[in-house]
């Protein structure tokens, strides 16, 4: 898989508009009862409580946008792939409006932290709904969606037992609802980010890796001379990643 291939996963930014915050009805939805309109790939081969994988796009993409990436991990994962709640206009959503400082992207924290129990919310009843394994609950999130999958894992290593933060930011100011540390031993998180990135800093993905690295997880971190997108070395190694995470968990 090239760069230009996965150019159909990068972040599609513009500006928020004054969209309220809510959801659409999915018509394809497998379960509306569900509080995230998401679709899902069932395993092609039959397993009691397979393991999840869910997805999480950027700012201003949808459930589409990172679905792609399903193909590329083995046959027995349920993956469900989610679509954020903020409307931007037709088929691009968001987990939280953003502001563009002098400094770089502000994230408005209050949308942030709304999301984030929304996902946590939506983990804890997909694995009921679904009849997923609880123990083997994968976060993908890419730029924004590795956002809303970094809070998730973070506050809830109860639901999540691996996270993926792809050129993404992790706003250490609404993390207050974190566990104590030893309630994130033994998760597992891989963080990757181009050091080319002109959309979110690299400086953000060093960051989370530093944060990280004072919390008793498995850390895996990995930086590419790529911009704001998923490279082919990223894949594979992300790939190799959930696989290794599943065997242990």
């Amino acid at each position: 898989m090239t760069d230009v291939a996965v150019m159909r996963v990068i972040l599609r930014l513009s500006r928020p508009t004054d969209a309220p915050f809510y959801g659409l009805p999915g018509l394809s939805m497998t379960h509306q009862d569900l509080p995230l309109y998401h679709i899902a790939q069932r395993p092609s081969i039959t397993a009691q409580r397979p393991p999840l994988i869910i997805l999480l796009h950027g700012y201003g993409s949808n459930e589409q946008d990172l679905f792609d990436l399903s193909s590329y991990f083995a046959k027995d994962l349920l993956i469900l792939s989610l679509r954020a709640p903020l409307v931007l206009g037709m088929g691009a959503f968001a987990w939280f409006e953003i502001g563009f400082t002098p400094t770089g992207i502000a994230v408005d924290t209050r949308q942030a932290e709304r999301s984030s129990t929304l996902v946590s919310a939506f983990i804890e009843q997909a694995v009921t709904t679904y009849d997923a394994d609880p123990a083997r609950v994968l976060l993908i999130g890419f730029s924004q969606g590795a956002t809303m999958a970094a809070l998730a894992g973070l506050t809830r290593p109860d639901l999540v037992r691996g996270t993926a933060i792809l050129s993404g930011i992790v706003p250490t100011e609404i993390l207050s609802a974190a566990p104590e540390p030893e309630q994130l031993a033994g998760r597992s998180f891989f963080v990757a980010h181009g050091t080319q990135d002109a959309v979110v800093a690299i400086e953000h993905g060093r960051a989370t890796n530093q944060l990280l690295q004072q919390l008793p997880v498995q850390l895996s971190y990995y930086e590419y001379a790529i911009g704001h997108t998923i490279g082919e070395q990223e894949l594979r190694e992300l790939v190799a990643w959930v696989a290794a995470v599943l065997r242990t968990a």
